[in-house]
């Protein structure tokens, strides 16, 4: 009586992790220069996110550091339009009283405050007497001493406005930067004078910046009287009319606010309107969303490049090494492990130029906060998984070409070497 014999099935192939890994490695640094190439666009385009996001989060601190010193101690006063006039030499306008800087800075909480206004017409501004006129297109602002103070300009040489050169109307002139290189003035040591109007007037102090009031750094400032006795009264209308700048201590700005029309005019507080600083969150809102949404469809179009560059690359890689990819079938590989292998290698690509990039950015970041004198704010919940978002890149740029090598048929491939 025969026996049948009994045979065991072959156990299938296995393709551990380990494996998976070294073949990707393999694969990926075959051809270094190729790969470098590659993970290119990926490296920039997770640079360009974690720079984007740390930038703009150091960038946003800046912001609220600048507005909580600037404009959140800043406090403007404007008098509604008239077409009273008054009398040349007496107060700036019908609203705004003579003493104006008194009543202001007796408010709790006002560091310095005053009224300005540019002075009317156009007038000629040169270095000669009788010059073509060099200063064309340099502003020109009358101001009380109060309101340069809460101008807070930036001397770089000579001395401020004080009461007595309002009292007494002094023909005397500050210059922005701007304006004396302009007018050639450099030196104050050998008292220069500027003619304004062919009317000579002493420049006492030469200005490289101001905290508020940007329009002064593109011109010069005269006595708020001197400007009166020499052309009358401000225009009466709101653009270049009279206004009044008031710098407060930090936190008092709303207080303040309310307390200024009262104390300019107790018998018309209706005169003025008075405009506090804004919302500093809306404001930092604002900013970070469009410099976010910016920067990240920048970032977004790297990263599709870099997944485009992947998938390229993959699929070449697919295309030459057909011979290989037959012969690993005939030795027993199943369609999912010639998917893994490929697959495996484009998410390598992903992940290195993940962590290249995120360091790059990082780097980027740092070294823009050291230059700027800036605090680097790098938030660990979207630097920490930017090299996952490589990752992800190189997984979705290499489906299309890992599906494409399970489907290639062992005999065809063999037959093509």
């Amino acid at each position: 009586m025969s026996r049948r014999r009994s045979v065991l099935p072959e156990p299938p192939s296995r393709f551990s992790p380990r494996d998976l890994l070294a073949e990707a490695l393999s694969g990926v640094l075959q051809r270094p220069g190729r790969s470098v190439l590659t993970m290119l666009g990926t490296v920039l385009g997770i640079g360009a996110f974690v720079a984007v996001l740390g930038l703009t989060a150091t960038a946003t601190g800046q912001i609220g550091e600048r507005f909580s010193l600037t404009k959140a101690t800043t406090v403007t006063v404007t008098d509604r339009p008239s077409t009273d006039g008054l009398a040349p030499g007496t107060n700036p306008s019908s609203d705004f009283p003579a003493d104006t800087d008194r009543r202001m800075s007796a408010i709790d909480g006002v560091r310095a405050g005053g009224v300005w206004w540019p002075v009317p017409g156009s007038p000629v501004v040169s270095r000669q007497p009788d010059g073509p006129g060099e200063g064309t297109g340099l502003s020109l602002l009358a101001a009380t001493p109060g309101a340069v103070a809460a101008m807070e300009p930036t001397l770089s040489a000579g001395v401020t406005m004080d009461d007595f050169v309002q009292r007494t109307a002094q023909p005397v002139v500050l210059l922005s930067e701007a304006a004396a290189k302009r007018l050639g003035v450099s030196r104050l040591d050998a008292q220069p004078a500027v003619f304004i109007d062919h009317v000579p007037y002493t420049v006492i102090g030469i200005y490289s910046d101001v905290r508020r009031q940007p329009a002064a750094l593109l011109g010069m400032v005269i006595p708020a009287s001197t400007a009166l006795e020499r052309y009358g009264n401000p225009a009466p209308d709101a653009d270049r009319g009279v206004q009044g700048l008031v710098a407060t201590r930090v936190g008092a700005a709303t207080v303040v606010a309310d307390q200024l029309p009262l104390a300019l005019r107790p018998d018309a507080p209706n005169s003025f309107t008075v405009v506090p600083p804004p919302d500093p969150h809306s404001l930092q809102d604002t900013v970070t969303s469009d410099l976010t949404g910016l920067f990240l469809a920048l970032a977004g179009i790297c990263l599709l490049v870099g997944a485009v560059g992947i998938a390229n690359t993959t699929l070449v890689a697919v295309l030459e090494r057909t011979a290989e990819i037959g012969l690993r079938r005939s030795l027993g590989a199943r369609t999912g492990h010639i998917a893994a292998q490929f697959l495996a290698e484009s998410m390598a690509l992903g992940t290195l130029g993940g962590l290249i990039g995120t360091g790059l950015g990082v780097v980027t970041v740092v070294g823009v906060a050291a230059a700027r004198d800036w605090t680097a704010v790098l938030q660990p919940v979207t630097t920490l998984p930017a090299p996952l978002i490589g990752t992800v890149v190189g997984l979705l740029a290499g489906l299309y070409p890992a599906l494409r090598a399970a489907r290639t048929d062992p005999l065809k491939a063999l037959r093509s070497t």
